[in-house]
């Protein structure tokens, strides 16, 4: 098949990379010059694991290729995904301007009939949006679907080519048989595809993303009360977790969720429930308590400086939202490291991937340190914010030596509190016993 991905960031980049794997011809199709020649070299401008592999062996077999003519990859394609960015406004919603620029380039260039597909997020509404930018500038034939994706940033080549389901949204046989056939090579062992009307599918998306930030907001609530109580929010999440109801994912206790997904999303999905009169209560609160779930790791080094932080210098250890990332849009490490300057500390951090991004978060109001070690070199206390396999097992006994007041906080709760103890270190974590 012919196919046109409109967008190379995140989510265009692994489509048409992926789909270019199984055989059809990919047109990635970007305003960014820069970007473009980059990626016509095989470079990747993300950090996505597996992902550069799959780009060069797609130009090295000429199934795919970058270009900034969007008429070009319209005229050449039967099937256009339009994955470009959709950042929140001022108020939440979501910005559709460059999903309905791209739809009316689009409608300047059709040459026949064409499969249109929404695979960035978006709303409630826009394929009705797209549709009439479309129609309004042609008058042949075509018909829009939504391809809502559901990549995990870290996995997301994984995720494409091993699907747990693919949703479909279509309100006529064409549009949902021309993407069954398209998706068809990556489900082959297992018929995971759905079909539903247009509007349910953009709907689905947001309501996925609201559910999981909801059940990480709710155990970060259960972490305060075991604090308060004198319960462990590890053996918590075991117990309730082992319940096949419930299920393990998404229940760990932490320094809240970032990233470019869940924050823009839970904000979206609440701006659409108040254009049609719904208040979505517990969606309110996920994001209430997330927002304030960022500043409990400061609050709990403020009481255990009982205030005196300034002049402190404190090690940070994960600067992306996740681990397998350099992403840091809404980071909580942001939250952090601000709030320690702002208290008049000194931070030196590293991350394994997002140190680049990182200097053009923070400047040189923190020094990013070229290994984990080097950054508890004349450091009081450690702060381990994003869970990198890096970290899972360091050497404590090097920690307790190279730090002058023996203090690590477990933002992630990665690290057994009486192991780390018995080397003479204080340990604080989230939700357990002190």
């Amino acid at each position: 098949m012919r196919v046109a991905v409109i967008g190379t960031g995140y989510v265009g980049l692994v489509a048409g990379a992926c789909f270019a794997s199984t055989g059809n011809h990919v047109i990635g199709v970007d305003i960014d010059d820069d970007k473009i020649n980059r990626l016509r070299r095989g470079e990747i401008p993300i950090y996505e694991p597996g992902l550069e592999t799959l780009v060069r062996e797609g130009i090295e077999k000429e199934r795919l290729e970058f270009s900034v003519d969007l008429a070009h990859g319209v005229r050449e394609s039967d099937v256009i995904f339009i994955a470009v960015g959709t950042p929140p406004n001022e108020d939440g919603s979501a910005d559709l301007q460059h999903v309905l620029d791209v739809a009316e380039g689009i409608g300047r260039a059709l040459n026949g009939f064409k499969i249109i597909v929404d695979k960035s997020t978006v709303p409630v509404g826009t394929a009705s949006l797209v549709t009439n930018a479309i129609r309004t500038r042609t008058d042949h034939a075509f018909t829009v679907v939504s391809n809502p994706e559901f990549l995990k940033e870290g996995d997301a080549v994984n995720d494409f080519l091993k699907p747990e389901r693919v949703i479909i949204g279509a309100d006529d046989d064409r549009g949902h048989d021309t993407l069954a056939r398209l998706y068809r090579p990556f489900i082959l062992k297992n018929n995971r595809i759905i079909h539903m009307d247009v509007v349910s599918a953009e709907l689905t998306k947001y309501t996925a993303n609201a559910f999981l930030a909801t059940r990480i907001s709710f155990m970060n609530e259960i972490a305060r009360l075991c604090e308060r109580v004198g319960a462990d929010i590890e053996h918590v999440r075991q117990g309730i977790g082992s319940d096949s109801r419930i299920g393990p994912a998404f229940l760990y206790a932490g320094v809240g969720y970032g990233g470019s997904c869940f924050p823009k999303d839970v904000q979206a999905i609440l701006r659409t429930a108040s254009q049609y009169g719904v208040d979505l209560e517990i969606i309110e609160a996920t994001e209430r308590v997330n927002e304030g779930q960022k500043k409990v790791m400061f609050e709990k080094i403020a009481h255990q400086y009982d205030g005196g932080i300034q002049g402190k210098t404190f090690a940070v250890w994960g600067l992306s939202f996740k681990p397998r990332t350099d992403d840091m849009r809404e980071a909580p490490s942001i939250v952090i490291i601000n709030s320690l300057l702002a208290a008049g500390a000194e931070v030196r951090a590293f991350d394994p991937e997002a140190m680049q991004v990182a200097r053009g978060v923070f400047g040189d109001t923190v020094t990013l340190c070229e290994d984990e070690y080097e950054t508890v070199e004349g450091a009081d206390a450690l702060v381990l914010v994003s869970e990198w396999n890096d970290f899972r097992t360091p050497d404590f006994a090097k920690l307790a030596d190279r730090l002058a007041d023996r203090a690590v906080f477990d933002g992630r709760n990665i690290w057994d509190p009486e192991y780390v103890r018995s080397f003479g270190l204080t340990y604080h974590g989230v939700g357990r016993k002190v």
